[in-house]
């Protein structure tokens, strides 16, 4: 037999290497955990840094290259270069060139009304893409109902017009424009009627702003409040960065001040002294026709003389094609109620 006192030892022995052992355990446990969490942390800090890596790399190559978003002088597939001219429509017209303020050479088309071009004068200022010959199937319409000459103006950049569109040259585009048509002495220059579509509006809003007596009225269709909130409108992930001008939004987005071409014209649209007319296709599918309509909200507040005409069936491109005799007839009762009918300047010539 073994002592007592032997067996209590080896007991208690056996007590502490279990202890002991289960010491390492725990502490082998702690140090997998440990591990476990840092391995954890690194993977999501690597996450987190090549997310936003790339997230940065994508703004930059926005802010880099936004003015190929927002202007489009050529359609894809298609050349620079104008596809017909005004005379496949057998449509009487001069080519002008002009020079704009920073000396860009512009190309323009002045489309008369036959045999003499005595009635209103429409400066026409297009959309976005393409180049005017695009807008010629309209603008012959446009004569043929309004009894106008249409003055179409390439912006530098589009068409025959040299340089690269911005918006600060566009607008120096734009005056030169009007600039030329009130030096003419066959036109009656108390008839300027500025037309813009989309960005054109845009573009109107803006030198109807500053030539209030110049520029009878001004008609925009399916214009946008601004790029900044076309914007989240066109990619959505960027309505948490950019948006809101600081017109709309008390707390403009920090990725506003990046933009070259804002375009605000919600800001510009409550400073226009001229009869305004809104035409909006409500199936606009390119800029929300809410777009259109807080326009219209904003001018009226500054100036009673607006109106504003939505067509159901409008889209983006078509809404003078889908809106039928009804767009012509609006467009009539607007220049007849705000443009003088009859020339108040004598001849220069």
């Amino acid at each position: 037999m073994f002592p007592l006192s032997s067996i209590v030892t080896r007991e208690s022995t056996e007590d502490e290497d279990q202890q002991h052992s289960r010491l390492l355990l725990q502490a082998s446990d702690r140090n997998k955990r440990t591990v476990l969490s840092l391995d954890m942390t690194s993977f999501f800090n690597v996450l987190a840094y090549g997310v936003g890596g790339i997230f940065v790399a994508g703004i930059a190559l926005l802010v880099a290259f936004q003015e190929k978003l927002v202007y489009v002088p050529v359609l894809p597939g298609l050349s620079k270069s104008y596809p017909i001219t005004p005379a496949r429509l057998r449509l009487a017209y001069e080519d002008v060139w002009l020079r704009s303020s920073d000396g860009i050479r512009l190309h323009s088309w002045f489309i008369k009304i036959f045999p003499d071009c005595r009635g209103p004068t429409i400066l026409f200022f297009q959309e976005n893409a393409g180049n005017i010959a695009h807008r010629l199937e309209v603008v012959r319409i446009m004569l043929q109902k309004l009894d106008c000459n249409v003055f179409m103006l390439s912006y530098r950049g589009y068409g025959e017009s040299d340089g690269s569109p911005s918006q600060h040259g566009i607008i120096k585009d734009a005056q030169a424009a009007l600039d030329h048509l009130n030096q003419r002495t066959d036109i009656d220059t108390s008839r300027i009627i500025v037309f813009g579509r989309s960005l054109g509006g845009a573009v109107g809003s803006v030198l109807a702003k500053n030539n209030p007596d110049k520029i009878s009225a001004l008609i925009l269709e399916n214009t946008f409040t601004s790029i900044l909130d076309m914007a989240g409108v066109l990619l959505p992930f960027l309505s948490f960065f950019i948006g809101g001008s600081a017109s709309t939004s008390k707390t403009p987005k920090i990725l506003n001040y990046l933009v070259r071409s804002p375009w605000n014209t919600f800001d510009i649209i409550g400073k226009i002294k001229q009869p305004i007319l809104f035409l909006s296709g409500l199936r606009d599918e390119m800029i929300p026709p809410s777009h259109m309509k807080m326009l219209h909200n904003k001018a009226v507040e500054y100036n009673e003389r607006c109106l504003f005409v939505d067509f159901p069936e409008g889209m983006h491109m078509d809404t003078w094609l889908s809106g039928g005799d009804r767009y012509w007839r609006t467009i009539q009762l607007f220049l007849v109620q705000h443009v003088s009918q009859k020339s108040t300047k004598v001849s220069r010539e």
